[in-house]
C-alpha cells in the first residue's frame, strides 16, 4: 500500500479516535468530578458525611473500574443501542468510552481532593462559608493542578480504550490498525499507526504536564497566595476585630 493510500485512512482513523476521546472525556470529566467529590464529602469526617451514600457510591465506582473494558463494551450493547440506535460506529463507541472513563476519573478526583490542606477547609468554615463555597472556592482550585494531572491520564486511557473500541466496529486507529496492519498483512500501516498513536499521547502528557506546572507554580487561585488571603483574614486588628475577609 503506498503513501497516497494510506493518507486518507489515516486521516478518517485519527478523526474519528479524535471524535471518541474528545466527547468521552468531555462526559467523563463532566460526571467524574461531582463522583469524585461526593466521595470526599460523604467519607467519614467529610463535610457531608453519610457513611452509607459513600459506601454505595464508593461500590458502584469500584463495579465500574473493575470491569474489563472490552468486557463493558459487550456488557453495554444494549444500552448503547438504545441510545444512539446502533452499537457500531464513533458515536456508538462514545457510551461505552464515556462510561469506562467515569469511575476512572473519580477515583482520581478523590484523590486529588483529599490532598488539600485541610487547615483551610476549616478557615473558611470559620468564616462561614457554606459546603459549596468551599468545594468552590477551596477543594476544586486548591487540586486544580493534580486534576488537570488527572484528565490528562484519563486522555490517555481512553485513547487505550478507542483502540479496543475499534476492534469490534468503533472505527479509528485501532480499527485501522487490525482490518488493515493485521487481517490484510499491511504490517507498514500498522507501524505507522502505532507511531501516530505514540506522538499523540506524548504531546498531550508534555500538554498535561506543562498546564499541572504552570498552575502549581503560579500565585493565585492554585498556589500560595489562597492559604495567605485566609490567614490574613483570620488576623486580628488592633481593636481585636478581625479582618473582612
Amino acid at each position: 500500500m503506498t503513501w497516497s493510500e494510506m493518507q486518507p485512512l489515516l486521516s478518517q482513523a485519527c478523526s474519528e479516535t479524535f471524535d471518541m476521546v474528545f466527547w468521552s472525556t468531555l462526559i467523563a470529566v463532566a460526571a467524574g468530578l461531582p463522583l469524585g467529590l461526593l466521595l470526599v464529602l460523604t467519607d467519614r469526617g467529610g463535610l457531608l458525611q453519610n457513611i452509607v451514600a459513600n459506601k454505595v457510591i464508593g461500590q458502584i465506582v469500584n463495579v465500574g473500574r473493575s470491569l474489563p473494558f472490552i468486557i463493558l463494551m459487550v456488557a453495554l450493547m444494549s444500552f448503547t443501542r438504545w441510545v444512539t440506535g446502533t452499537t457500531i460506529g464513533t458515536a456508538a463507541a462514545v457510551v461505552p468510552l464515556a462510561i469506562g472513563g467515569i469511575p476512572f476519573f473519580a477515583r482520581l478526583v478523590e484523590t486529588s481532593v483529599r490532598e488539600v490542606d485541610h487547615g483551610l477547609v476549616e478557615a473558611v468554615q470559620a468564616m462561614g462559608g457554606n459546603t459549596w463555597t468551599i468545594v468552590r472556592k477551596v477543594l476544586v482550585p486548591e487540586s486544580l493542578p493534580s486534576l488537570i494531572a488527572g484528565t490528562t491520564t484519563t486522555v490517555i486511557a481512553l485513547i487505550g480504550y478507542s483502540a479496543m473500541a475499534g476492534t469490534v466496529g468503533g472505527g479509528g486507529l485501532g480499527d485501522l490498525a487490525v482490518r488493515y496492519g493485521y487481517q490484510r498483512f499491511e504490517t507498514e500501516l500498522m507501524w505507522i499507526t502505532v507511531a501516530v498513536l505514540a506522538v499523540a499521547i506524548s504531546l498531550i502528557q508534555f500538554a498535561g504536564d506543562f498546564a499541572a506546572r504552570a498552575l502549581h507554580s503560579r500565585g493565585g487561585r492554585s498556589g500560595p497566595a489562597p492559604k495567605l488571603r485566609l490567614l490574613k483574614a483570620k488576623e486580628p486588628d488592633a481593636a481585636g476585630v478581625g479582618k473582612a475577609a
